[in-house]
Formats: structure tokens, sequence, C-alpha cells
């Protein structure tokens, strides 16, 4: 009798506990500080500055709530994240805030589905990262006298990355020389990024027929907390 007791007991106060859970919070589009007026997102989120993996989400609003189209790990900068306002070209980071996504391209077809822009890469297509070009940080074909190949990115070179890929705007309308160029969100490769956010291939694929440039679709990277936290942007 005292067993069944002491049993009954456990259950009532495991029970108790359950009832207490306070609800689940808002999603995390909810707690950004903007995102960008469109009713798609994507989140970019890591642990902290110094991580280079996280996870994207993608994100669609329905009858005033956000809710997740899908998610996929994702893996940033071979030295982890830094703010967008104020990051260096060449340090390998990832630039945190929140970005439009002007096109998406690719060395293979666009995936079924796909509603974006997309530019096919070929041989004379390349991503202009001198600082001294008229084209930094613009898609060059062919390549400009001014844009020197060694400051420049040859995009078929790539073809596991930019097999399909998103154009991420960061420092894109009006360009800050030094600040960085080439920010893509694309397929993985072996491991870190050189900045960029990257996810599996078929994740990218889903991305692709999910998003929609009538939705202004935007991206916001960041971290769980602190001065770099994806819910400032």
């Amino acid at each position: 009798m005292r067993r069944r007791l002491v049993t009954a007991s456990v259950l009532l106060a495991l029970t108790a506990l359950l009832g207490a859970r306070p609800p689940a919070g808002p999603p995390l589009p909810a707690r950004l500080a903007h995102t960008g007026g469109g009713s798609q997102l994507i989140t970019a989120e890591a642990s902290a500055t110094g991580a280079t993996t996280g996870t994207v989400t993608w994100w669609s609003r329905r009858s005033g709530q956000w809710v997740a189209a899908g998610t996929a790990p994702a893996r940033f900068g071979a030295n982890g994240l830094t703010e967008g306002a104020t990051r260096e070209q060449g340090t390998n980071t990832t630039p945190t805030g929140l970005y439009d996504l002007p096109y998406a391209f690719g060395v293979a077809a666009a995936p079924p589905g796909t509603r974006y822009p997309y530019r096919r890469v070929h041989n004379g297509s390349w991503w202009c990262q001198d600082n001294a070009a008229r084209a930094y940080n613009r898609w060059v074909e062919p390549r400009p006298a001014d844009c020197r190949a060694s400051e420049a990115e040859h995009l078929i070179t790539y073809p596991a990355q930019y097999a399909r890929a998103l154009l991420v705007g960061f420092n894109y309308e009006r360009p800050v020389r030094g600040r960085g160029a080439g920010i893509f969100l694309h397929v993985n490769g072996r491991g870190a990024t050189a900045g960029c956010v990257s996810v599996p291939a078929a994740a990218m694929d889903r991305i692709l027929a999910w998003a929609d440039p009538a939705r202004r679709p935007h991206l916001a990277i960041g971290t769980r907390s602190g001065p770099t936290a994806i819910t400032r942007y």
C-alpha cells in the first residue's frame, strides 16, 4: 500500500511540474527587431561569434503568424561571425545583419519550382572583389581589366558550392571598399566558408523552390545572444 502511495505521489508531482511549464515563446522572426517587411524570412543563427556552425530556418508568414517551412544545419565563416557594419574584407567572417536577396545563380540549372531570377554560371563568370575596380562586389562577365584575377572569384571553379546559390545583399547596394564582397547563401563545401552561409545541397534546392521574390524574403544572420544577437536585426 505504501509503495502505491509513493508512486502516486511521484506521478502527481510530475504532472504538476509539467503543467507549470511556461508556454512556448513566440517564433524567432517575431522576436527580431525587423524582418524586412516581407512575408518570407530566412534565419541563420549561431551559438556565438566564434561558432562555425549553426542552423538555417526558412519561415513563411501566414494569417499574421510566422511558421517554419524548413530547417537545415548551417556553416559559417572559418573565423566565425562578426558585426556586418564593421566587417573587414579577407577576415573569413560571416557578417551579421538583415539582408535582402537580390537574385539566385548557379553552375547547375535552377531546381524545379524556382521563381527567383536565376543566372547561370559560365566559364567567363567572375565575382569581382578588387577594391580598386569599378565593378567591386559585382558579377562580371567577362572580367574587366581593372579587376585583377587574383582579387576575383572565378565562379565556375566552385561547382559544388556554387551549384546553386542566392546572392546576399551585404555591402551590395552601395559597396564600401574593404568591407567585403561575394557573400552568398550556397551549398556546403568541405568545411567552413570564407564568410558565406552554406547548407546541404538538398536544403538549398528546397529554399530555392520555396523562395518567392514577390514575398520579399530576407536573410537575418546573427548569434543566439550578445551584441550580434539575431534578434537585434
